[in-house]
């Protein structure tokens, strides 16, 4: 099963149009609830009147800041409660929950609320990175890091997190510079642009909340509704329901907490969904930044020392963004060797906007960009070919990040060199480009997300195996496919014999979700772990049966035989069948997580995120035609070399990856939610959003590197999200060669395409 390119397991429900999805499901005697929302971005609620509201056509309850818990909640700092209270901190903050008979009277009853506002200058990142600006949490002192008072990190006023390097001697090397390299990037912020909007479905029945939800981790969401309602996370299930999309958007609480309490309240189930407006309005996006990168220059052209400064921003609260304020720590410092010191200061800033978070790839995408945008500009300074300057420093086996975490293996990142020149030539494609055609070249590694997952394997008495898992099924595969396969093999089974569950926070352990190409490493290797035990129990039960020893037995199509007499067997049902009667049910349970790696503790101050476990390695190439006229781009050729530990599945990983690159082309070449003077998003439906069609994704070439890690099942690592990571550096750096003009930011319309291509040199 192992390399194979199965089918997957939820293939025919969601063609037919027979799944699940979080917004089809429904309770008897069904609620609705609907949100009002903050229409400004920054403000003081002055009124606050219900009770029209409250005696119009099937409402049955609203909700206010007065009607919520006491407790403060937070992925990482506890900073935010349910409703807004007095002051509104971004365009889209819940202010009141109408719940009613059906939506449209919960929509009606909203609209008739009597909202009065002083609004206020909002604060973007500009304002917040640069000068004074009004703080946004006033008592932000008050505010307790979720791990405790001990975990906390450097933060002040609007500044949310700041992480910085310990560097020695920068400003030395900068002094004895002969040339010094400066670029400035930014990028904007990147909807997730799911197809299912986020939706909850809560009830609350003998002290227990039960809610159904589409959401890529469950036990992320459990505990934010037992913070937000002050109970017990045992007080809360999370029943798993299949995503329509998440790419990151969709791994913490949203409207799971107000389902729940309005569940409470009413005593009666209670849904409640976004419109597509409510979901942009209020998605964590990826966050917009700011990139400064210096490099200090010899007279030989070599670099002898950078200074980075990263600006990052936040929103109005922070979900998991303090952790991701510690990626340019590890990416600014990688991959190319320097012969100096590199300083490099990550900021984190509150702003009057909705809150950040995770998209597939993280932050990793605008620093590779800025990293390999400015590698091709001092290559370009100093008159060597951009392919070659890179060979020249980049980095091999053995090498050590900047936060001090070894990589033993980095020499693959060569590797992928070579390969990508196998399949398109670099000196032939330089040499034979036509006007306003360029290529361009990036490269890099990222992280396997680590934390803990477990799996349940059980053999069940017609002979098929099931596997109980928190682990979420979010489209990728790595669920329906991979862990599918992963316990085939184990076992020696058909993977059409092997089912998984959905996941249920009160059935299954603890899984940090679908996240970060963590769940075929991780759940994988936990399941495989648990069906070596199940096999071991079923070849000990079929030994007593054949009256063989255990070790002279194999197991082939749901059948336990002897080997080299296979007439002599046993189907794996009379073995499960016969085990009860005798043992017990054939089952077993393992556990695994990622082991801690070492890194240096002194790097740095504020480095939450201190290691980039199970490293992989990348090479992406762009050719691209940029019209002159229209200021489009079009990209000829796209190739992708990808290290992946062991391709469970390869047509998996390979949709993967284009699916990647074509979010990527999004990011690079079009999509963004772009912030007006007032801080609310221009972009407010999917229609003028800006999504990339088939016709503007190119085909990838994809070439795949196997290098097993012993730790992963079956040599796996992580595949499905890196792929994104890379594609605007790629893209930029040939749009920036066939213009020949700096390219410094994301998206790169055609408007902006046209204003390069008219400034002068």
């Amino acid at each position: 099963m192992i390399g194979a390119s199965v089918v997957r397991s939820d293939a025919f429900v969601k063609v037919t149009g027979r799944a699940v999805y979080g917004v089809d499901y429904q309770e008897i005697n069904m609620l609705h609830g609907f949100l009002l929302r903050s229409p400004v971005a920054a403000g003081r609620v002055i009124k606050l009147d219900i009770s029209i509201a409250l005696g119009m056509d099937g409402v049955q309850s609203i909700l206010t800041a007065k009607d919520q818990p006491s407790e403060m909640a937070g992925w990482v700092l506890r900073e935010q409660r349910l409703f807004a209270s007095e002051e509104l901190r971004y365009e889209g903050e819940p202010i009141a929950l109408v719940i009613a008979k059906t939506y449209d009277e919960a929509k009606a009853a909203a609209s008739s609320i009597l909202l009065e506002i002083d609004e206020w200058k909002g604060v973007d990142l500009v304002a917040a990175s640069t000068t004074n600006a009004r703080i946004i949490h006033k008592n932000w002192k008050s505010y307790v890091p979720t791990a405790g008072p001990n975990a906390d990190y450097p933060r002040d006023g609007n500044l949310a997190c700041e992480t910085k390097s310990n560097a020695v001697g920068v400003d030395v090397a900068f002094g004895q510079a002969t040339k010094i390299i400066e670029d400035k990037f930014c990028s904007n912020r990147q909807y997730q642009a799911y197809l299912e909007p986020k939706s909850a479905v809560a009830t609350y029945v003998n002290g227990q909340f039960t809610i159904h939800t589409a959401s890529q981790h469950p036990f992320n969401v459990r505990e934010r509704v037992s913070q937000f309602l002050g109970v017990r996370i045992s007080s809360v299930r999370v029943i798993g329901k299949t995503i329509g999309g998440g790419f990151g958007g969709k791994l913490d609480a949203a409207l799971e907490p107000y389902a729940a309490l309005a569940a409470k309240v009413t005593g009666s189930p209670v849904k409640i969904m976004n419109t597509r407006t409510e979901d942009i309005l209020t998605c964590p996006s990826r966050e917009n930044a700011l990139i400064t990168i210096r490099t200090a220059l010899n007279a030989a052209g070599e670099m002898i020392g950078r200074d980075v400064v990263v600006d990052m921003d936040n929103g109005a609260y922070s979900t998991e963004m303090p952790w991701l304020a510690s990626l340019p720590l590890h990416i600014l410092g990688a991959i190319y060797e320097i012969d100096g010191p590199t300083r490099i200061t990550s900021r984190l800033w509150y702003t009057n906007t909705a809150p950040t978070g995770a998209f597939r790839g993280v932050g990793g995408t605008y620093l590779y960009m800025a990293l390999e945008r400015h590698i091709d500009n001092i290559a370009n300074s100093i008159g060597m070919d951009r392919l070659e300057f890179r060979l020249r420093h980049l980095i091999d086996d053995g090498a050590v990040s900047h936060v001090g975490q070894i990589l033993p293996d980095a020499g693959i990142l060569r590797e992928g060199f070579n390969e990508i020149q196998k399949v398109v030539s670099w000196e032939e494609t330089v040499a034979n480009l036509k006007p306003f055609q360029g290529v361009g070249i990036a490269s890099g590694f990222w992280l396997t997300n680590p934390m803990p997952g477990q799996a349940t394997v059980k053999l069940n008495e017609d002979g098929t195996v099931s596997v109980i898992t928190g682990a979420t099924e979010n489209g990728s595969g790595a669920v329906a496919m991979g862990v599918r396969q992963i316990v085939a093999q184990g076992l020696g089974v058909d993977v059409n014999d092997v089912s998984v569950s959905m996941p249920d926070t009160d059935i299954s352990s603890y899984d940090a979700g679908s996240q970060g190409s963590r769940t075929t490493h991780i759940v994988g290797r936990a399941a495989l772990n648990a069906s070596t035990e199940v096999k071991r129990q079923i070849l000990e039960q079929a030994s007593n049966l054949l009256e063989v020893d255990a070790a002279d037995l194999q197991i082939s199509n749901s059948l336990i035989s002897v080997v080299g007499s296979p007439s002599i067997s046993v189907s794996l049902g009379e073995v499960a069948t016969n085990a009860l009667w005798a043992v017990g049910p054939i089952t077993a349970t393992s556990s695994y997580t990622t082991p801690p790696i070492s890194f240096d503790p002194g790097c740095a101050s504020g480095l939450l995120f201190p290691t980039f476990p199970t490293p992989t390695y990348h090479v992406h190439l762009a050719v691209v035609e940029v019209d002159p006229v229209t200021g489009g781009v079009k990209i000829l050729r796209y190739v992708v070399v990808q290290e992946v530990g062991k391709a469970i599945n390869p047509d998996a990983v390979r949709g993967q990856i284009q699916g990647a690159v074509a979010q990527g082309v999004g990011l690079t070449l079009y999509e963004s939610l772009r912030i007006g003077k007032d801080c609310r998003y221009l972009e407010r439906t999917l229609e003028n959003y800006r999504l990339p069609i088939a016709l503007d994704v190119p085909d990838v070439e994809i070439r795949l590197m196997e290098h097993p890690d012993e730790c992963g099942p079956f040599g796996a690592k992580g595949a499905a999200e890196p792929a994104i990571v890379f594609v605007p550096a790629a893209i930029l750096n040939a749009v920036s060669h066939a213009i020949g003009r700096n390219v410094t930011s994301i998206p790169l319309t055609p408007e902006c395409v046209l204003d390069l291509i008219e400034r002068e040199s």
